[in-house]
């Protein structure tokens, strides 16, 4: 579990870094979903940490819920 976490935190980082860097709009748009499925992954490897009892839920309750709350944003129209 430790190194998918890992892999999914560290790809969001990455594929945003190249969404800031795409050359056009839709090269934007399709490295920003990749983001957003890779946060929502690594959301999934937190709460099965939790779940699992390897670390207390209020460790990761606020990290859940922010995680959470940016998964769940929506893209600005201008996009």
């Amino acid at each position: 579990m430790g190194y998918q976490l890992l892999r999914s935190g560290t790809s969001v980082a990455a594929n945003y870094r190249a969404a800031c860097r795409g050359r056009s709009r839709p090269e934007f748009l399709t490295k920003i979903g990749i983001v957003v499925e890779e946060a929502d992954e690594t959301v999934f490897w937190l709460e099965m940490l939790t779940e699992a009892g390897l670390v207390r839920g209020e460790l990761l309750g606020d990290i859940i819920s922010e995680a959470n709350q940016l998964v769940a944003s929506p893209l600005p129209s201008s996009l």
